[in-house]
């Protein structure tokens, strides 16, 4: 199955927002699963990259509220954290951002490409089929 990815909060914000990304996470596995046959998610696994701005914790729990009642309902959710590569557009250097410091290690310079860090991506899903 291919990649499915999901296209700066205060505290206040941030249930609505792992809620909602609760709510569009379970539309694209309900028509994934729809599309191979699957009649049961058992497992979902997610890549979530550190500049995504998610909570996993908090999204594992709104994703359990607008789960239930669907097939994807008591399915366990696991996250693999990305960690921020970025690349210098000076020197050419692929590099970890560490301590949110975009700055690259071999020049020092600021002009850099984010590899990435920012993704929200569906990159498995496993399920019981009809057969």
């Amino acid at each position: 199955m291919p990649q499915v990815c999901i296209g700066e909060k205060s505290d206040e914000r941030a249930a609505v927002h792992e809620l909602s990304i609760a709510e569009s996470l379970l539309g694209i596995l309900v028509e994934e699963a729809r599309n191979h046959g699957i009649i049961r998610i058992r497992k979902v696994k997610l890549q979530i990259g550190e500049l995504a701005a998610v909570v996993p914790e908090s999204l594992a729990f709104c994703f359990e509220l607008v789960s239930r009642d669907t097939i994807a309902q008591g399915s366990e959710i696991e996250v693999e954290n990305v960690r921020i590569i970025a690349q210098c557009l000076r020197c050419d250097k692929s590099f970890e951002v560490e301590e949110q410091v975009f700055l690259c290690p071999e020049c020092g310079g600021a002009d850099i490409e984010l590899i990435s860090g920012r993704e929200l991506c569906v990159s498995s899903i496993e399920g019981e089929t009809g057969e």
